[in-house]
């Protein structure tokens, strides 16, 4: 008879039973990160199959982490496993990187077992799960672009609160009857700016609006002279005085926040300038360098525009049961990402030059409206993307516009057949001479 050889599997404890998985890595470590102290667990997988676990504790101070090191190097582990813990992994990843090859794994995917459940034995589960090639990674970028992210989501954080105390200085003009918002499309431009330091200055005195009016407003002096009859009390004009620095203050971090992600952006000049070739990222700098801080310039890590689209959240998830399909709700995934985009989405809605995304707007709304017709425009912007930064040449809309034969005969008059020509990008020569 021939000889059966043994196949790597390993025990683990699941639903109540003992289930046998096979074995993808005979050395890694996996790591239950806490705010003050590291549980590690190595597992070690001789030619037996027999695997001995090696477990320690280690403090999160920069010691302790060098210290971990240490003893991963002592067993010869450069493969490491941990969950997206809060913050709290960013110290120990940033450590770990240089030795080791790290998976960050998000905590659904390392939930152990309800009943059963220690630091230490939360450690080893992440060992086991590892161990078995049972936890899928998260992308994590190189870490420039990982600082690129960080300064950039401090600024949307430092926009938000400008915004928030906006509402604040027009909820004291709200109170004080003074409607600057019913005469000024920007509250805080330069001319309301100006009118309402006036009114700080010169609290409950009548003055002429002329000399603080910019000449390109649109609503005449009388009515912009009618909006500031009210009265402002001392308890409001300090409010409204305080909100006002408080924004001015932040426009000047955000200032200084702009000349280093510029800075940080430099090496990435020609990535830039592909992804702005794509439609609704050419007119302002800090879109490209946004959605640049979010996925990165290197494209090899998600094998298909598909993944790229997942990983950001913007396709229907799978949740079907017995042929009966549950939700296809959008995941949570790609907060600060999504935004970004169905902001560009809705402005390429009445964008006259790139036809090729309000045709698909138009079809999708029609059947199944607004939202889900705005989330295929950022499926179709992050597939350009992906098929920019991967073939490295500039965006093209001829995949789109290209003709699709019918699977049977349509009868339509020749003005529709010209509208529809039109719709594609068509210009006629005969209505460029006549109009020339």
């Amino acid at each position: 008879m021939p000889e059966i050889q043994s196949m790597p599997f390993h025990s683990i404890f699941f639903g109540g039973v003992y289930m046998a998985f096979k074995i993808f890595r005979k050395n890694c470590c996996g790591l239950d990160v806490h705010k003050t102290w590291i549980y590690a667990c190595i597992g070690i997988t001789d030619a037996n199959n027999r695997t001995e676990y090696k477990q320690a504790r280690f403090s999160s101070f920069s010691k302790g982490l060098q210290e971990l090191s240490s003893w991963l190097a002592k067993y010869s582990c450069t493969e490491v496993c941990m969950e997206s813990s809060g913050k709290y992994w960013i110290p120990v990843f940033n450590i770990l990187e240089k030795t080791c090859w790290v998976t960050l794994a998000h905590p659904k995917y390392t939930k152990p077992q309800k009943g059963n459940k220690t630091d230490r034995k939360d450690a080893k589960w992440i060992c086991d799960l590892f161990m078995c090639d049972m936890i899928k990674p998260s992308f994590i970028p190189p870490p420039d672009i990982r600082h690129l992210r960080d300064l950039l989501r401090f600024r949307m954080k430092l926009t938000y609160q400008i915004t928030g105390m906006k509402n604040r200085a027009l909820n004291c003009l709200t109170v004080s009857n003074l409607k600057l918002d019913d005469v000024f499309t920007d509250v805080f431009g330069k001319s309301s700016r100006s009118i309402i330091q006036q009114i700080l200055d010169h609290p409950n005195v009548n003055f002429d609006v002329t000399p603080y009016v910019d000449k390109h407003c649109k609503h005449p002096i009388e009515e912009i002279q009618a909006a500031i009859d009210g009265a402002i009390c001392t308890e409001q004009a300090t409010k409204l005085k305080i909100c006002l620095d408080f924004i001015d203050e932040q426009k000047k971090r955000i200032a200084e926040l702009d000349t280093e992600i510029f800075r940080l952006a430099e090496p990435y000049t020609s990535v830039l300038e592909f992804m702005r070739t794509v439609p609704g990222f050419s007119k302002e700098p800090l879109t490209a360098i946004r959605l640049l801080s979010e996925i990165g310039s290197d494209m090899s890590v998600f094998p298909t525009s598909k993944n790229l689209v997942s990983w950001a959240g913007c396709c229907p998830r799978n949740d079907s049961s017995a042929q009966k399909v549950k939700s296809t709700r959008i995941s949570r995934a790609g907060s600060y990402l999504k935004p970004l985009l169905v902001q560009i989405a809705n402005a390429l809605l009445k964008s006259k030059e790139h036809p090729e995304f309000k045709e698909r707007y138009r079809r999708i709304k029609a059947r199944r409206g607004h939202k889900k017709a705005i989330i295929a425009l950022c499926r179709m912007l992050l597939t350009a993307i992906w098929n920019v930064l991967s073939k490295c040449e500039p965006y093209s809309a001829k995949g789109y516009l290209a003709d699709k034969l019918t699977e049977h005969s349509v009868v339509i008059s020749k003005a529709e057949g010209l509208a529809l020509l039109r719709q594609r990008g068509y210009i006629f020569k005969d209505e460029v001479a006549d109009f020339a």
